[in-house]
């Protein structure tokens, strides 16, 4: 089940990523992927630090982000704090596992004053040994005492700093003990920081915490808030908790805008209700909050929360849910005009109804069904929407066979004149407009025939021009900052980079909250953006904009881009959040091979043609990246000459550069215990005598955290120990060269590989960009033994939307199984099946005239509108069938099912309609689409339709058997005048 391996090498790093096919069991994998990693352990090299398995998972997203801010505090008051504030926070129900950023770790150093051990004959190693044997602690067992049994405690653990100062080495011949003290500094300090965090430009240690499943982010706040406030008071004023990143305003943002679509919604469709009078009205309304009820309680068996797309699929389902119970209704109502009783038109209209119900549903709930089996991480990212949609149509069709025909019995009366004003003024228009367009089309049915073939023909052209595209933006008010300093910079020139991203940002009155992680990324709060690991060369930084999104904000960060492209020192890239499964950039291309130096060659060439496309920015060769490293060349000959080893010039070169770990200490009251570090004395080395409690914690020449950091000087400084006694200069047994080393190596399933990657600009499309790319590579001569791959959002796209391709076959095919098993005849099934077409035909105007692409939940769209548009042509079809079953002769049939269903199947669309015009009206780039295809469609469908599936069926009317009228139990009602 491994979708895909992907390997990253760095120095002294290698990040192995495995993805497996979605759906696999998700626990079982970890623990096959623990277990193989765990028994491989005994091939790999002694020298291997830490083999760590960790697992990905999407749903451990942060949903607060706190900073505690302080240019004053230690930090190891900041820790203490920190470490505080997450067992508060991860103590509170419904909260996850917290964690910090930006603290940088305590340690003990031992500095080591070369000379004063060089003129008493004591090496490094020796202190080592001394240090570590004092801090060993062996466990000696117990005594019995009577009735008691007590365990004894021998001497180990250093219990203060003091006490590893006091530790001795070496006693002289006179008795003289030489301690620690006398060789070395000794105090508690910052190590060398690997990464820290600013808030809003000042020092800051990051907080961020995560909802467990299945809770209410909502209820979560309000605790973690409350936590919050009682904690708070207890910060000393020297510190300030800043509350910054708060998910709960995005998902409020996002369901008050729900709030208002459904709202609106229920408004429109009751307006489109109005031609069936205020007593069927009511009667239909009935149907939507018992549909909805009993959708969410399925919904919820079913093991699905109510999020987003669940909540877009109930406000499409709004739309369609009313859609049976309006048929019957509009039947019932009918039967009563004609004279019948209302108890008597509730059980026969229904019953004359029922087939052409069941059958339009089944339609529409299998053009939803396939979408719930979509493959991979999309089919999982939109499955809650089918299975909203599913369960609300089934709720209704159930309401709509049942409560509504119980309460139009009751309700309904016999209407005087034949229904309303708005329905009559309905009629009035459909006899004046559309009982001629049909009359005219029938006289002419191969050339309305021709004509409804040409315009889905031409409607086809359109593809080109709409462009494809997978997820879109986000649309959240939140972005991300990334800088890439140069391979082998130093966290200290990382830095520097994002203080100008900070001074840049700060110049924005919209912009707030700004969180900088220097040395690795900032904790994930999107689940599609995992946190980068440690790299000195990293920083990120994460904003939000004042607002929620929309134009504004794309024009905002145009702008910051457009600020920040100048900066020479690094690669800055302002990423906004996009929808989806994750994918590094929209446009990459895989070089693939076995010879570096061929695939270096061949990445470079692409990269050329990916600046030369207009439309690309933040271009990116991570091939071409070069870095420079210094390596210490051991002289041999000369180091045997002096009696030195060359293990031992490594030892030295780590202990001046490095340091090494003697023992552990375990600081009074943590659990933790941290490293005593021997380290050679530098020049302005920030420590303090021994037993100091604090150092101060930053370095002026860079602003970094953890004190002084190597220099190239330290070299002159190193001694080796010689086996003739005594110590000699590292310069005279070894050199100091600049040599050129490896950056990043990559492999995608085991082979060499090299990524040239690119984002696109506002205005420009993905697919087109992407096919332009791929069209200038092949011109390119080709290189033996390497292939080049499209990857980024056309390699998602193809698995995305393969999947869609069979969802659209089988929702096909499912709704020409119900066609043919209702109609009985391959005839009814083609003139019924022939408004597909004329549905997508609306489908690609209305997405070519709003300026959307064929995003993936445009496609859904598509595949949705199968039985959507099909269940009106079933309804005409099946009427036209029944009259012609009675004895009407082909053309007054089609004229009279075409007159006479024309009312229904509109209020239908008009309530389809209604569910999804605030869905289009939101511009959201996820679900707008979706409802614009929708839109388009059912519009093009119900006009075109209206005519083409007439005029098909009588170029290829079904036999019909025929009845006698007064033996049917479904003859329908009393005769109408010609009005109705």
């Amino acid at each position: 089940d491994v979708k895909s391996i992907k390997t990253q090498i760095d120095d002294g790093l290698a990040v192995i990523q495995v993805e497996f096919t979605a759906g696999v069991d998700a626990d079982g994998k970890y623990d096959e992927v623990l277990r193989e990693t765990t028994g491989a352990r005994s091939e790999l090299p002694n020298e291997l630090a830490v083999l760590d398995v960790r697992r990905f998972n999407a749903a451990n997203v942060n949903i607060v982000q706190l900073a505690l801010v302080s240019e004053t505090a230690p930090y190891r008051v900041l820790e203490d704090r920190a470490r505080d504030l997450e067992r508060r926070l991860e103590g509170v129900p419904g909260v996850g596992d917290a964690v910090i950023r930006g603290i940088p770790a305590q340690e003990v150093t031992v500095a080591l004053d070369l000379e004063r051990m060089t003129a008493l004959g004591i090496s490094p190693l020796e202190v080592a040994n001394a240090i570590g044997l004092e801090a060993t602690n062996i466990p000696a067992g117990s005594v019995d005492a009577g009735a008691r049994r007590l365990n004894v405690k021998t001497s180990g653990d250093y219990e203060s700093v003091e006490e590893i100062a006091e530790t001795p080495v070496r006693t002289g011949p006179n008795g003289d003990v030489v301690r620690v003290r006398d060789l070395a500094e000794v105090a508690l300090r910052d190590a060398e920081a690997q990464s820290f965090a600013r808030y809003n430009g000042k020092r800051a240690v990051i907080v961020a915490a995560p909802q467990k499943e299945g809770q209410n982010v909502f209820a979560v706040r309000d605790r973690i808030a409350t936590e919050l406030d009682a904690w708070q008071t207890s910060l000393p004023p020297s510190i300030t908790l800043e509350r910054g990143f708060d998910q709960s305003k995005n998902v409020e943002h996002r369901l008050q805008g729900f709030v208002r679509d459904f709202g609106l919604a229920i408004l429109l469709v009751l307006v489109t209700l109005l031609p069936l009078g205020m007593r069927a009205s009511a009667v239909v309304m009935v149907a939507i909050p018992l549909s909805l009820a009993i959708g969410l309680s399925l919904l919820h068996a079913f093991g699905f929360s109510i999020n987003q797309l669940s909540i877009v699929g109930f406000v499409i389902a709004l739309g369609l849910l009313v859609d049976d119970s309006v048929v019957v209704v509009e039947n019932i109502a009918r039967w009563i005009r004609g004279g019948a009783a209302p108890g008597h038109a509730a059980v026969a209209a229904t019953k004359q109804i029922t087939l052409s119900v069941l059958g339009c549903t089944a339609t529409l709930v299998l053009a939803f069904v396939p979408l719930l089996f979509l493959p991979g991480t999309a089919g999982q990212f939109i499955r809650s929407m089918p299975v909203a949609v599913v369960v609300t149509i089934l709720a209704s069709l159930l309401v709509s066979l049942t409560i509504v025909p119980f309460l139009a019995s009751r309700i309904l009366k016999p209407e005087k004149e034949h229904g309303n004003i708005v329905f009559r003024a309905m009629t009035w228009v459909v006899e004046g407009s559309f009982r001629p367009v049909l009359s005219r089309a029938l006289k002419y049915p191969k050339t309305t025939a021709v004509l409804g073939g040409v315009l889905f023909v031409a409607s086809l052209a359109l593809v080109p021009k709409i462009g494809f595209s997978l997820f879109p933006k986000a649309n959240t008010p939140q972005f991300l900052v990334t800088i890439e300093a140069p391979e082998g910079a130093s966290l200290g020139e990382t830095d520097r980079a994002a203080r100008h991203v900070e001074r840049v940002l700060a110049e924005h009155d919209d912009i707030q909250n700004v969180a900088t992680s220097v040395g690795r990324g900032n904790p994930q709060i999107y689940y599609n953006v995992a946190s980068k690991d440690e790299r000195p060369n990293y920083a990120e930084i994460f904003a939000e904009v004042k607002g929620h999104g929309g134009e504004a904000v794309a024009k905002t960060l145009d702008g910051i881009r457009r600020e920040l492209a100048g900066y020479p020192g690094a690669r800055i890239e302002v990423k906004e959040f996009e929808n989806g499964p994750p994918v590094d950039a929209p446009i990459a291309i895989r070089v693939l091979g076995t010879d570096t130096a061929k695939i270096e060659e061949t990445a470079a060439r692409i990269e050329e043609v990916v600046r030369a496309t207009t439309g690309t920015r933040d271009v990116r060769n991570p091939s071409r990246d070069r870095r420079t490293d210094l390596r210490v060349v051991v002289d041999r000959d000369k180091a045997a000459a002096l009696g030195v080893a060359p293990g031992n010039v490594d030892k030295a070169v780590r202990l001046a550069l490095a340091g090494i770990d003697a023992a552990d200490y375990r600081l009074d009251g943590r659990d933790e215990s941290i490293d005593v570090r021997l380290v050679i004395a530098r020049a302005h080395s920030p420590v303090t005598k021994a037993g100091a409690a604090e150092t101060p914690d930053g370095n002026e020449a860079t602003g970094v955290p953890g004190g002084a950091r190597a220099t190239p000087e330290m070299f002159e400084r190193i001694r080796v120990p010689s086996s003739a006694g005594g110590a000699v200069p590292l310069s005279q047994v070894a050199s100091i060269e600049l040599y050129p080393s490896p950056t990043t190596i990559r492999h995608y399933g085991r082979e060499r590989t090299a990524v040239v990657s690119a984002h696109v600009r506002d205005g420009y499309n993905t697919d087109a960009l992407t096919k332009a790319i791929l069209a200038e590579i092949a011109k390119l001569p080709a290189t033996d033994g390497v292939r080049v791959v499209p990857a980024g959002e056309l390699e998602s796209r193809q698995e995305s939307f393969g999947g869609i391709g069979a969802a659209s076959l089988i929702a096909l095919f499912g709704v020409f199984a119900v066609l043919i098993l209702e109609f009985r005849t391959f005839k009814s099934t083609l003139i019924v099946a022939s408004v597909v077409p004329l549905g997508i035909l609306g489908g690609l105007v209305a997405l070519y005239v709003t300026g959307n692409t064929l995003s993936f939940t445009a496609t859904i769209g598509f595949v949705a509108l199968m039985g959507i548009e099909v269940k009106n042509s079933i309804l005409l079809v099946d009427f036209t069938n029944q009259l012609r079953a009675e004895g009407a002769p082909v053309d007054e049939a089609i004229q009279k099912a075409g007159e006479i269903r024309f009312v229904p199947i509109l209020l239908t669309t008009l309530t389809a309609l209604g569910g999804l015009v605030p869905l289009a009206l939101e511009r959201s780039p996820l679900y707008s689409p979706l409802a614009i295809v929708l839109m388009g469609g059912l519009i093009s469908s119900t006009i075109l339709a209206r005519v083409v599936t007439p005029v098909l069926y009588k170029l290829v009317a079904p036999e019909v058997e025929p009845i006698a009228a007064s033996s049917s139990p479904d003859a329908g009602p009393p005769a109408l005048p010609a009005a109705a």
